[in-house]
């Protein structure tokens, strides 16, 4: 039982060390020819994207199966055995793509129905009607050993050198022509009605858009399918949305995304037989989206939860500083409390609690978050003390908070008892030119060094 078990490891990673190294011809075929797709797929998805279009790609797959079965039918009536030809069904399922999206397009700009439901209507429309017409191919003497299903759920394995040639040149026009009309993309996929101002023929951009998508969703349909073509186009430059805001960075990374998922795919697939190369090259993307949705730098998840959290540690901060200052300031009173005396004070822990509404666990992490960063300190009789660096911090977040507090009473309308949570809510977010502003806004209005409160004196401070 261990030597079977034994032999079956060394058999497996035989296969994956075969599939690694690609010694395998129709692995490096394969390889080529998805990777390419993936490039392409990711440059054209971004303005499919962007343009909110992402249907768009799925209408276009199953547009394309009707073609695929009237082209099977008329080659095999025209001349018996040739419907099985790739040129001939792909030129099939591009003439009813074209034909699915520019339904589709019209419907949109001269009648009244959304865009979303003039897809939804051609997607349901043409795969009718495709799966009528596959009914009528399987009924045909030779449509049962056609292939056609290929079409539908992909065979990547099938793939010869002429197909890799085929989508290389394809992607190299594809990405030649995004290049070259980088800018009008641009702005059609952001403001279409200033394009058109600008004297673009965003209609005629809007068909090449149409075009690009429909001829890398026709050359994806062998490998992937047109079930999971549509993922080719959507899934990279969704991942690549989550890295960065500049569009010609999110071009190019979702070219990268794109073409790693598939190489990723096609390797694991040939490390894996029995696993289709079309489902893992889309499960290959459907991980890096998911790594990207986790820690992408601008709208990852887990970037977006350690700014806050770091907002929230810091705002727990100034209020826990700000609290041991207004405790000791009635010992000497505002003009009076310096950095230094603030120092020689002991602060009880239960007075500083009672100075704000703190759940006693969350007092207690700030109160220890504060000892580790050194603004405070324990004495010899479980107190605190601020330190000088304490200090400084909780003057700068009071004068923070009073010079708001004084604005928001002089400035505006608000009502006087909502000025102490108005102030909470905005002080944290003031930088230094901020508060300059408000010094010379309220300069008649301050005193010398940290304002008092105003709340005790608050019709003083209005007049």
């Amino acid at each position: 039982m261990c030597d079977s078990s034994l032999l079956a490891v060394d058999s497996l990673w035989e296969l994956f060390a075969r599939a690694i190294s690609l010694r395998d011809y129709n692995t490096r075929v394969v390889l080529g020819g998805t990777t390419m797709l993936g490039i392409s797929g990711g440059l054209v998805g971004t303005f499919l994207v962007l343009r909110k279009r992402a249907l768009a790609a799925d209408v276009v797959s199953h547009a394309a199966l009707p073609g695929i079965a009237v082209a099977f039918l008329l080659a095999e009536r025209l001349a018996p055995g040739s419907g099985r030809s790739t040129s001939v069904l792909l030129f099939g399922a591009f003439a009813s793509g074209l034909l699915g999206m520019a339904m589709t397009l019209a419907i949109r700009r001269w009648t009244r129905i959304k865009e979303d439901a003039a897809l939804a209507i051609v997607l349901g429309l043409f795969f009718g009607l495709g799966m009528a017409l596959f009914t009528v191919v399987q009924r045909t003497k030779t449509g049962n050993a056609a292939g056609l299903s290929n079409f539908i759920f992909g065979k990547a394995a099938s793939m010869v050198a002429s197909d890799v040639w085929l989508i290389g040149v394809v992607s190299v026009v594809i990405a030649m022509l995004c290049c070259g009309v980088f800018k009008e993309f641009s702005l059609l996929c952001f403001d279409e009605e200033f394009a058109a101002a600008r004297g673009y023929r965003t209609m005629l951009l809007d068909w090449l858009l149409t075009l690009m998508a429909v001829t890398v969703t026709l050359i994806g349909l062998q490998s992937v399918g047109l079930l999971l073509v549509v993922a080719l186009l959507l899934i990279p430059p969704t991942a690549a949305r989550f890295w960065t805001n500049d569009l010609k960075v999110m071009s190019w990374l979702a070219a990268a995304i794109g073409g790693v998922s598939c190489a990723g795919g096609v390797v694991l697939s040939a490390a894996f037989p029995k696993l289709a190369a079309g489902a893992v090259i889309v499960l290959s993307g459907a991980g890096l989206f998911v790594v990207s949705l986790v820690f992408g730098k601008e709208r990852g998840l887990w970037p977006k939860w350690s700014l806050q959290h770091q907002f929230e540690q810091r705002i727990g901060r100034s209020d826990l500083l700000r609290a041991c200052y207004e405790l000791l300031e009635p010992i000497h009173g505002s003009r009076e409390t310096t950095q230094e005396s603030l120092t020689k004070y002991e602060i009880d822990d239960l007075e500083l609690l009672a100075m704000r509404q703190w759940p006693s666990g969350r007092f207690q992490k700030l109160v220890s978050s504060a000892v580790r960063e050194r603004l405070l300190e324990t004495n010899s009789t479980g107190g605190y003390q601020l330190t000088l660096r304490g200090a400084a911090e909780a003057r700068d977040a009071v004068r923070r908070h009073r010079l708001w507090e004084i604005y928001l009473l002089t400035q505006t309308d608000l009502d006087p008892r909502l000025v102490d949570r108005g102030a909470d809510g905005i002080e944290h977010v003031l930088d230094p030119q901020q508060l300059a502003d408000l010094e010379r806004q309220l300069d008649s209005h301050l005193p010398q060094g940290i304002p008092p409160s105003p709340h005790p004196i608050a019709g003083a401070a209005i007049n």
